[in-house]
């Protein structure tokens, strides 16, 4: 199984800080934002992994992780999105990297707390379609929202102004490889991008989705808000990490 991380966008909703740097690259507490879904992937056993980037900063990424021997990879891919055209659209860039194999896709800006090993390793063994992570959120109008009946998913709807339920679609996506003829079949949205949930939907038409429900904290870094809360939230495992940690003697 590979792994792809989409980087690209030009994360307006973060200006001025993105006027200089792509929003992947900021910090999170002590480490470029990017960091994290590369860790979480390695941590799942994938390192094969794809990199999809855009904007005037994309060099970056090469300067800031080389080949990847940082995480214990041999290498890492790249690949240029021009423009903005939507998550499924920068995905659609990762067809020749998957080769025919199963992907897991992670937005670059997702931060999860514990592994997400034991969902790949499901969806492995998933003979064919998609499997999602769901979160219970507070705001779930901010996000693609999951209809729930029993254990199906029936529809995901895009920032509904009345959710059917509190469960946000993550940004963590797992997909075989019918996903790049999907993308193929899909017409812009009313923003002009292709999305990722019109992606999701024909999958449940399919019937074709399965889900779980993230363990630990999941947070985004879209807006000012979420950057500081992932920030936080990350300083608070560090202080925990350091407090269990043996005091070294002098």
């Amino acid at each position: 199984m590979k792994g792809v991380i989409l980087a690209g966008g030009l994360g307006k909703r973060l200006e001025p800080l993105t006027r200089i740097t792509n929003k992947h690259l900021l910090p999170v507490y002590g480490k470029p934002m990017i960091y994290y879904p590369i860790e979480a992937l390695v941590e799942a056993g994938i390192k094969d992994i794809l990199i999809v980037t855009g904007g005037n900063h994309a060099g970056e990424f090469l300067r800031l992780l080389g080949n990847g021997s940082e995480f214990g990879l041999k290498a890492i891919n790249y690949t240029y999105q021009k423009g903005e055209g939507g998550i499924a659209e920068a995905l659609r860039l990762a067809r020749y990297f998957a080769d025919n194999d199963k992907i897991v896709v992670i937005l670059g800006d997702n931060l999860i707390e514990k592994s997400i090993k034991r969902y790949v390793d499901d969806f492995s063994k998933q003979p064919k379609g998609a499997k999602i992570l769901l979160k219970k959120v507070n705001d779930p109008e901010r996000f693609g929202v999951a209809e729930i009946k029993g254990s199906q998913i029936v529809k995901i709807i895009e920032k509904p102004k009345r959710p059917k339920s509190k469960y946000a679609v993550t940004g963590i996506y797992m997909y075989d490889k019918k996903v790049f003829d999907i993308i193929k079949t899909l017409k812009p949205s009313n923003r002009g991008e292709l999305e990722i949930t019109d992606v999701n939907n024909e999958y449940i038409k399919r019937r074709q989705m399965t889900f779980s429900v993230l363990d630990g904290w999941w947070s985004d870094c879209g807006t000012y808000e979420a950057l500081l809360r992932a920030n936080n939230l990350v300083a608070r495992i560090e202080a925990s990490l350091r407090g269990r940690r043996p005091k070294q003697s002098r």
